[in-house]
């Protein structure tokens, strides 16, 4: 029983390669959609903030003119689309449409005492046009509160008397402001609606807000708050569903914001009811828009070329300037980023893409893609199973029939969890397994060939670098096809295990360089264990333990820059247009070339393919990040290996010299 179980497992060792083959053959077809899909949107919205505006507008001497000439220099800058949000009563006080007043400011001008029973909100409108319009708005909204509204005037002016406290009445959403959209639109811009889901969903009150939208030519909204329009009361009045017929029946679409910490309560689903219909934006701060312009350049250039950004929202605020006696704003700022000198409207045109109306998407999906991804699925877990053979040989028939079995059943319990864990076993099998042979490769050459020469050590070194990097990049095509979902571009899904695909290999390359190469595994490990701990082994351990951490708060987003580190990241990008990753092709790709050729010698040199393993799955990561086009992380992975080729060729000629120097003064020590 036992020799036949052996020979069926050997076996299954021969033929899991042919599976991974098999794999990626598959998953060719199904890249070629995601390509498709990431070429069918090139037009780039930039959106500039109504009320932002509004706020810089109200501190001019006379802001109407101003807001005019603004938007026109916004126009001539290549700002397209104006936000407008939900208007307020402060919205619409700051417009000079209407004035508000407090029960104390009446008592004043009346010169009588404060009554204790009137804490009310007193609006007189600022022209009969102006209470014309804005009148039944104010109305309409403050029923739906149950909030009593009767007429009141002031000096001749029409008003109204609110019976509630200013600040509850300033926090009552009213609808857009119609003069400030019918403004934006005769401009020419395109309007983009921000909408909250303060107050309780009316399918008339909506229908009728989305109908003013179509006749604006409105292509998409964008949600203001933390949640979509109807998620608050979506489990009483199914409002997502009649909200999503509702912009389906229009044509319109909606915008999702990049970077949130938490993303919009109800988004997900809103925008699988839209069959993705959906945009992604980033926006950049008030604050952020008085950074340098050309450094607001690039942030603008890279999120439209490196993460499918199609709709940039620039934010601004007034601000005290102490040194010149005024108050200040950054539209200058963002004119000049745009145009010159920034120009980021020149070179998001340079990199393929127009200024327009930013489009979804469109979806490119064959029937034939289910078939092919079981195939994938199939690759994917011989990948697996191949890892764990290399630890545990007689493992492999094994791991293949538990995987193919725990495969089949989360495809039936849990689809996205399987596309998600084996996208991350690929990910990791791949540089894994592709630098354990790159270890096994070095250590029969310095067995069959020892004392080989330089010349034959560097292209040996080459060529297992070439190898070793199209072995890892052998998972690139499973994690791509695996995960070839809109919503991960849109990153309403993302991958995950990011940490452990950063961590894994060099954990497993470490096991089998401490554990793998002597006697067998068990004499290893006690020979590690009886080994005394000294003083300089603890430094050791503090310096590694220090920076495995350091390297692991560099993979996400938010891990801080080394000092010039933004700098030399920006020069990259503009020089070459696409920036390779800083840690594979000046550190990891030069580390295993030099560290294989020394290794060819010295065969305990092979300790720091534990590092220069970051390169390997540096380069799968990239592709992990969805939402990045898959072009554009293959030019990146290849520029990265080429500089990397380049930088390890020269830290071979450094290591020749110490490792002559290092000859010679031997050779003279022994002598004396």
């Amino acid at each position: 029983m036992y020799s036949t179980w052996k020979k069926w497992n050997n076996t299954t060792r021969k033929w899991l390669w042919i599976l991974v083959v098999i794999g990626l053959v598959a998953s060719l077809p199904v890249i070629y959609e995601r390509v498709q899909t990431e070429s069918s949107a090139k037009q780039v919205q930039i959106v500039f903030s109504y009320r932002s505006l509004l706020d810089i507008a109200s501190y001019q001497a006379n802001p109407e003119t101003f807001m005019s000439e603004q938007l026109d220099r916004l126009k001539n800058a290549g700002v397209n689309t104006i936000a407008v949000f939900e208007s307020s009563l402060d919205e619409l006080k700051k417009a000079r449409r209407i004035m508000i007043y407090t029960s104390q400011d009446i008592a004043n001008m009346n010169k009588t005492a404060t009554s204790s029973q009137d804490n009310g909100t007193y609006i007189a409108f600022t022209s009969e046009d102006n209470a014309s319009v804005y009148e039944p708005i104010i109305r309409e909204t403050f029923s739906r509160f149950d909030i009593e509204v009767t007429p009141w005037s002031i000096n001749g002016l029409p008003g109204l008397y609110l019976r509630t406290s200013p600040e509850d009445a300033g926090m009552k959403p009213l609808a857009m402001d119609p003069l400030a959209m019918e403004m934006i639109h005769d401009k020419g811009f395109t309007i983009l609606p921000r909408m909250t889901d303060n107050g309780p969903y009316d399918q008339e009150s909506v229908d009728k807000q989305l109908d003013l939208f179509v006749k604006y030519g409105v292509p998409r909204i964008l949600f203001d708050g933390d949640a979509v329009k109807g998620f608050a009361d979506n489990a009483e009045k199914h409002s997502l569903q009649a909200f999503a017929d509702s912009l389906n029946k229009r044509g319109i679409g909606i915008a999702v914001i990049e970077g949130l910490k938490k993303q919009q309560q109800g988004f997900a689903k809103l925008a699988y009811l839209l069959d993705y219909n959906v945009v992604r934006l980033h926006s950049i701060s008030d604050v952020d828009a008085s950074d340098d312009q050309q450094t607001l350049a690039d942030r603008i250039a890279l999120a439209v070329k490196d993460r499918k950004i199609r709709i940039i929202y620039l934010n601004a605020a007034p601000s005290r300037n102490p040194a010149k006696a005024m108050v200040a704003d950054p539209i200058d700022n963002l004119v000049h980023t745009l145009q010159e000198p920034g120009n980021a409207i020149s070179r998001i045109e340079d990199a393929g893409y127009k200024l327009g109306t930013a489009e979804a998407f469109q979806i490119v999906d064959h029937s034939w893609e289910k078939a092919a991804k079981l195939f994938v699925v199939l690759g994917a877990v011989a990948f697996t199973a191949l890892l764990i053979s290399y630890f545990i040989p007689g493992f492999a028939l094994a791991a293949l029939l538990i995987g193919l079995a725990g495969s089949a059943g989360l495809y039936v319990l849990r689809p996205v969890m399987l596309e998600q864990l084996l996208a991350l076993a690929a990910a990791i099998s791949g540089p894994s397994v592709a630098t354990l042979l790159a270890i096994r490769k070095v250590k029969e050459l310095h067995e069959v060939h020892a004392g080989m020469s330089a010349s034959r050590r560097l292209l040996h070194s080459i060529v297992l670098f070439v190898k070793t990097s199209l072995i890892s990049l052998s998972a690139v095509p499973f994690v791509i096809a695996l995960l070839n979902n809109i919503t991960y571009s849109l990153v309403l899904n993302q991958f995950r295990g990011v940490s452990l695909l950063h961590f894994a290999p060099m954990l497993l390359v470490a096991v089998y360089v401490f554990l793998y190469q002597g006697e067998s595994v068990l004499a290893e490990l006690r020979r590690w264990l009886r080994m005394p701990i000294t003083l300089l082994w603890a430094v050791i351990g503090i310096v590694i333990a220090g920076a495995g951490y350091y390297y692991l708060s560099r993979t996400g987003n938010a891990g801080s820059l080394l000092p010039g580190e933004a700098a030399f990241r920006a020069f990259l990008e503009n020089t070459i247009g696409v920036r390779p990753r800083n840690k594979e092709f000046l550190f990891a790709h030069p580390l295993f070339i030099v560290g294989v050729f020394a290794a060819l010698r010295f065969p305990k040199i092979l300790y720091v393919m534990i590092v220069a393993v970051i390169g390997q799955l540096s380069m799968v990561d990239t592709f992990a990040h969805i939402h990045s086009p898959a072009f554009i992380s293959l030019i990146r992975g290849l520029l990265g290996l080429g500089f990397g080729l380049v930088f390890g060729l020269i830290a071979i000629g450094i290591w020749q010299i110490i490792e002559r120097c290092w000859m010679k003064w031997s050779h003279l020590l022994r002598e004396q």
